[in-house]
């Protein structure tokens, strides 16, 4: 068994709590249609009790869990079992969101028990100083995003974008790095990924919008877009 190997540039994107139930279904297989019809790979970072149906019905989804204890099976009634959201079809899980932040202590131990898992390791990170700190345990991808642009529709500049990456690349240049705070329109997306950023993402940016979908489906769009450019440099 290994970790599901990641294309890049590549999408991610995830619901939080803006919708629930079945309309989270619908929102991951217009990702799922998304991913296939433009041929680049999307991270989707699904609700805790929709991991198992999303994986049924979105085979070309990477999926990841929003967050997960370090505990074995056994004893832990609240606590979430990284082995219980792999077996639910989770790919990887997020460390350390704003929304949920975690010491760096604890998103070493996660990272190294999502490792013996196999589970990809989409670390945020507040600060290029925090994401230099993170870069050192090795996770799969950061994603250096300042918490006030969070949802504030307010992307990060560009001399920000520029500053993370080199920080990250700095300490292990195998880690990929996403750009994703205030992100709201799908030049945004391809801005970020000619700017080096091996990704980008948006969450409230298109659950907001008038035409979600719609958006949805220009910002993967422009992934493909940015990659065939880069390739041609």
């Amino acid at each position: 068994m290994s970790k599901v190997k990641i294309r890049t540039p590549f999408f991610e994107t995830s619901t939080k709590n803006y919708i629930f139930g079945d309309d989270v279904l619908d929102f991951a297989k217009a990702c799922d249609a998304a991913s296939q019809k433009y041929d680049v790979d999307v991270l989707f970072i699904a609700p805790y009790m929709e991991i198992r149906r999303i994986r049924e019905h979105c085979p070309n989804l990477i999926i990841l869990a929003p967050y997960m204890d370090t505990l074995r099976p056994g004893r832990g009634m609240a606590d979430v079992l990284p082995e219980a959201i792999k077996a639910a079809g989770a790919d990887g899980v997020v460390i350390n969101h704003v929304e949920r932040p975690m010491t760096l202590s604890a998103i070493r131990k996660t990272i190294e028990r999502a490792d013996e898992l196999d589970l990809l390791t989409f670390v945020c990170a507040d600060t290029v100083e925090e994401a230099m700190a993170v870069a050192h345990f090795k996770p799969d991808i950061i994603n250096p995003e300042p918490s006030e642009l969070i949802g504030s529709g307010q992307a990060s500049d560009m001399s920000y974008v520029a500053e993370a990456i080199k920080a990250v690349k700095s300490v292990n240049s195998d880690i990929m790095v996403e750009q994703a705070a205030g992100i709201t329109t799908a030049q945004q997306i391809y801005d970020f990924i000619m700017a080096g950023s091996e990704a980008a993402g948006s969450a409230s940016g298109i659950l907001n919008s008038d035409d979600p979908e719609s958006l949805l489906d220009d910002m993967v769009a422009a992934v493909k877009r940015a990659r065939e450019d880069l390739q041609r440099r």
